[in-house]
């Protein structure tokens, strides 16, 4: 059994789905390791992962709208604002998504779905660095 670590960095604009499929099938390609789990793991918590549909753009503005909803910002509506009206709504999302995701390795590819992509969905307004640990193992 052998094990891969790596650190994926991805900019963000701001409140958002970022597809993040490419890079990490980019890394993969480079590693030995043909047969395995792919661990992809969020180090942050007003950001989180998802797969979802990545053939069709309105599925992410849809994502995008409902979390609006689901935990919108405002002035006074929570107890923590330290960081500004739009951090604990970023928790909330965050809680309510994954820091983490498990995707199955087979021939030295992700086996995703069809349609199937990875997101980073950056919960914040400003732009971040986000950074993504990828753990792979198997052989």
């Amino acid at each position: 059994m052998r094990q891969a670590l790596h650190r994926l960095v991805v900019a963000t604009k701001g409140k958002g789905l970022v597809e993040i499929t490419e890079p990490i099938r980019a890394w993969l390609g480079g590693q030995s390791i043909a047969t395995g789990l792919l661990t992809v793991f969020c180090r942050h918590t007003s950001a989180s992962l998802l797969i979802q549909e990545n053939a069709d753009p309105d599925v992410r503005k849809d994502l995008e709208a409902f979390f609006e909803e689901l935990a919108p910002e405002g002035r006074e509506r929570y107890v923590h604002e330290i960081e500004g009206p739009d951090d604990m709504p970023a928790h909330i999302r965050a809680a309510l998504t994954q820091a983490q995701l498990s995707i199955p390795v087979e021939s030295a590819r992700l086996q995703l779905g069809a349609w199937q992509g990875i997101y980073l969905f950056e919960h914040r307004r400003a732009a971040h660095r986000r950074e993504i640990v990828l753990h792979l193992i198997g052989e």
